[in-house]
């Protein structure tokens, strides 16, 4: 079931559900092909391991980036629309590791322009190890008949 959520559907506070997920050497290599990440290091166990020092070949910033926005778009709906996004990286996600996301809503507010902004705090762990944390800011319809995605011009300020 596909949910759509509303600015009034969401409250300070509010915790997302977790998305956890397999990490295979699959998911690292497609993950690195996809956004034209060629180094070594996503797609090379020996290179990741014995030059680089690592558990195995891990997932790349751009990688990490398209997760952070499947997980903050499964929880919105198809009219959310990702207004802005950064994240600092601690750790390493490593083949065989299982990631899990949480996060939690830090702001509802309405802008001046009358488009509704939800913001987030995110957090993607293996096990106990913080291995990135992630700030974001999505729009969200703040009635039946707003949409963010045709916002345009001066009516869209992410």
């Amino acid at each position: 079931m596909i949910v759509t959520r509303a600015l009034a559907d969401v409250t300070v506070a509010e915790t997302l559900p977790p998305l956890s997920y397999d990490v295979s050497a699959t998911t690292v290599v497609a993950g690195a092909l996809a956004t034209r990440d060629w180094r070594p290091q996503h797609h090379d166990h020996h290179f990741a391991t014995e030059r680089n020092g690592m558990r195995d070949i891990f997932i790349s910033a751009p990688n990490q980036a398209a997760w952070f926005e499947r997980y903050i778009t499964d929880w919105s709906g198809p009219a959310g629309r990702l207004g802005r996004m950064s994240f600092r990286m601690f750790d390493s996600i490593c083949a065989g590791d299982t990631m899990v996301f949480t996060g939690s809503v830090s702001v509802v507010e309405t802008d001046e322009q009358g488009c509704g902004w939800v913001g987030l705090e995110i957090l993607l762990a293996v096990g106990d190890r913080t291995c990135t944390v992630c700030n974001a800011r999505i729009a969200l319809p703040t009635g039946a008949d707003d949409n963010p995605w045709a916002r345009h011009g001066e009516r869209w300020q992410p």
